[in-house]
């Protein structure tokens, strides 16, 4: 006798899709606001309700998703949301298709929803569609059970999935109609259709420190380097917004408000090696990448790939002396940046990490996307899943690059990588054959050269610059030994001198933070001291019109709105023109949040123009733009630093200019985009021979008592600085007036 069963999983089935599958609370939140991309939502508004100060979970808390995506008919709510393991977007993946907005779709397993039950007991899914009448109400209430269903209200009793209700609602629109919403910053209407999924009967555990956390996993859902190095790259991600929105009650939680733009910052200014537009081709087995901006191209079949240990023991194998890769390689081609740092007390000073930066940088590892999503746990502090500090334990610490010093991205997508495959329990990639383990040791291999070839470049030059700097210390060294054994039998004398040597060290290193910051706020002191007269100038005139308008208002019963609208506007643009030098001043002003950028020279040139507009008007000088065709003058820097520069060659010219009787006193900067040079020209005096070979040192001035002689000095320092330089022209091409003639050079000395 034979007869048919079917399988009947029990309800604790559950417990192990939700709770015990997922990790913590925060990859369940994260997992439900990946199901709202799916759905393709613009934003997703995450809601803590009736929490405590800390975020304690009282009896009423709450936590409420609430998106603007498609939503969910009844039909879908009914039995696809409620079936655990549905096949419709693992099926929609296999045949390629995307959602209307062009989004690939993330998940795939169909239990991601199953996450709300890591996060509490009874939940309400409200959902409905643009062309639905009636919104949908799913109510879980599983609060009678215990956490593993295998209780309920207290009592043992054997329950199966089909034993749980659930109660399907259908009512007249209530959440879902057209209204305005506030989210962050902006408001924004409502559409009538999405979805809200409201948790309560919360699970313990939240705190702020776990929110601040959920915010961090919220910033880093979708790559951060996306916004902070805006690279070239073919980028696998849709070209659609969606952001999420974190509140506690009404209270919007901005924890990240300044999160990106620090790192931006350490990135921009303080990276040692910048990798970016990176691909890895599987087909022709080559790196090919950007280094500090310089194309470059790298074989596995190289002699620098293939003799590195990890390589030759993974991948290669010799027939008849002929290199070979053992197999195809099975992860497929993929994308990568990477941002190497020097940690080490003893970096140059471009280079150099404080404890601040350090602690901002330590956080975040090289992380992994998928088609624009984040793959987890990867990039986690914790997480060492290119195996970095176990090589670096096992193999040997100097031959790698430590997990704290380099952060990164690496891109894959479903039709590039079907085999690199997420788990399950969100905890990483599954081996499937060697994708895997293929894909790993492509991007081991890759910054182990990066270890081995320039960073150990890097090192090299900077030990040649410090036996440079001995050179010299030395010989001061020796100085004090040849005193030291001068005065070695007056024990008084050694001592004095031992404290001599001490203060001197201690006083050179105060003296060089010193000079630095001197040099920053003097090129700020030449900008207020030109600006002051016209600023002042404009706040009288708005002054006395305040006061006449005043007196008016006190003597008449009623006014002429037309009257005085024009006279508020006639204010109002002499105090735009305060704002607007005030703003340029401000620039100067040495800060964390300025970045180096690629700038437009001849925007920054505009603006010192129209500083020194009206004194070059009362000194008879005309200044001329002349632009070489062709590209346009970049220099990536700061706005401060071409500012300074800039500013101190007017003001020298202007100047000089003072000094002479000529008719058409004239100023011409020539923009040269090709050479990436500017040629600063005046056709005043010039520079004296004899005061040449000194004009680019601090303190010294042809000026006399009139001149700080900081200008040039600082200038050069600045642009120096940014790898670039200032000269006095000593090429005819160069001379473009009778006079003065610098030449900036913005072509990089190279790192």
């Amino acid at each position: 006798m034979q007869e048919n069963l079917k399988i009947r999983p029990y309800a604790r089935l559950l417990t192990m899709l939700g709770d015990q599958l997922i990790k913590d609370e925060r990859i369940a939140l994260i997992e439900l606001i990946k199901n709202s991309y799916d759905a393709d939502a613009s934003w997703v508004k995450v809601t803590f309700e009736n929490f405590g100060e800390n975020y304690e979970v009282l009896p009423e808390s709450k936590i409420i998703i609430m998106d603007d995506g498609e939503g969910m008919t009844k039909k879908t709510l009914s039995t696809k949301f409620l079936n655990p393991a549905t096949p419709g977007k693992k099926l929609k993946k296999q045949k390629n298709d995307k959602t209307a907005k062009g989004r690939i779709i993330q998940g795939e397993k169909g239990i991601g929803r199953f996450a709300m039950l890591k996060l509490g007991r009874k939940i309400d899914v409200i959902s409905k569609t643009l062309d639905d009448d009636y919104e949908h109400i799913l109510h879980y209430d599983f609060s009678k059970y215990d956490t593993d269903f295998l209780k309920e209200n207290n009592k043992e009793k054997e329950l199966f999935i089909d034993d749980l209700s659930v109660q399907l609602e259908e009512r007249t629109p209530e959440t879902f109609v057209k209204q305005d919403i506030v989210l962050g910053i902006k408001k924004d209407i409502q559409p009538a259709k999405g979805t809200v999924i409201e948790i309560s009967k919360l699970n313990e555990g939240w705190t702020e420190e776990k929110v601040k956390n959920v915010a961090n996993d919220i910033v880093k859902l979708q790559s951060i380097f996306d916004a902070i190095t805006n690279t070239k790259q073919e980028k696998v991600k849709d070209n659609n917004s969606f952001f999420v929105y974190l509140y506690k009650d009404d209270d919007y939680k901005n924890y990240n408000e300044n999160y990106i733009n620090d790192l931006s910052v350490l990135i921009d200014q303080k990276t040692v090696l910048r990798i970016d537009d990176g691909f890895f081709d599987a087909e022709t087995l080559e790196y090919s990448f950007k280094l500090n901006g310089v194309p470059q191209k790298i074989s596995l079949y190289d002699s620098e790939i293939c003799g590195i240990k990890k390589f030759k023991d993974y991948f290669k194998y010799v027939v008849d002396n002929q290199l070979l890769i053992k197999r195809e390689i099975e992860c497929g081609s993929f994308y990568f940046s990477f941002y190497v740092f020097d940690f080490t007390p003893t970096a140059p000073a471009k280079y150099l990490l404080d404890d601040e930066d350090k602690k901002k940088i330590r956080p975040h590892r090289i992380y992994l996307y998928r088609d624009g999503i984040r793959v987890y746990p990867y990039g986690e502090p914790e997480d060492d899943w290119l195996q970095i500090d176990t090589l670096r334990g096992t193999v040997s610490a100097g031959a790698f690059l430590s997990n704290d010093q380099v952060i990164g991205v690496v891109k894959i997508s479903h039709s590039q990588n079907p085999r690199l495959k997420d788990k399950t329990n969100r905890e990483g990639l599954i081996e499937d054959g060697y994708a895997t383990s293929d894909f790993i040791k492509l991007l081991q291999v890759f910054l182990t050269y990066i270890r081995n070839k320039p960073y150990r470049q890097y090192q090299i030059n900077n030990e040649r610059r410090e036996n440079q700097k001995k050179v010299v210390e030395k010989q001061l060294d020796s100085n004090f030994s040849l005193l030291r054994d001068i005065v070695k039998d007056n024990k008084d004398a050694t001592e004095k001198l031992n404290e001599i040597e001490k203060d001197y060290k201690a006083e050179k290193q105060f003296l060089v933070r010193r000079a630095e910051t001197t040099e920053n706020l003097a090129g700020v002191g030449l900008s207020v001291e030109t600006a002051s007269h016209d600023i002042m100038r404009m706040m009288g005139l708005v002054l006395t019109n305040i006061d006449n308008l005043i007196s008016e208002i006190m003597s008449v019963n009623e006014i002429d709105k037309e009257t005085l609208l024009n006279e508020l506007n006639s204010m109002r643009g002499s105090l735009g023109f305060v704002h607007a030098q005030l703003k340029d001043i401000q620039l100067l002003f040495t800060s964390s949040k300025q970045r180096r950028r690629n700038i437009n020279v001849k925007e920054i040139l505009d603006r010192v123009s129209k500083i020194y507009k009206n004194t070059a008007k009362k000194a008879n000088v005309s200044i001329e733009v002349e632009e070489i065709p062709g590209s346009p003058l970049v220099a990536k820097t700061t706005d401060a630093v071409l500012l300074q520069v800039l500013l101190n060659l007017f003001d020298n010219s202007i100047y000089w200019l003072g000094t002479i009787d000529v008719e058409n006193k004239k100023i011409l900067i020539t923009l040269d985009g090709e050479n990436c040079k500017l040629i600063f020209s005046d056709n005043g005096p010039g520079v004296k021979d004899s005061d040449l070979p000194y004009i680019f040192e601090s303190f010294y001035s042809g000026k006399g008592e009139e001149g700080r002689g900081l200008g040039l000095y600082i200038a050069r320092q600045l642009l120096e600085r940014n790898d670039y330089s200032i000269d006095y022209a000593d090429l005819s091409s160069d001379k473009k007036l009778s006079g003065a003639n610098f030449v900036v050079s913005f072509v990089s000395e190279g790192k």
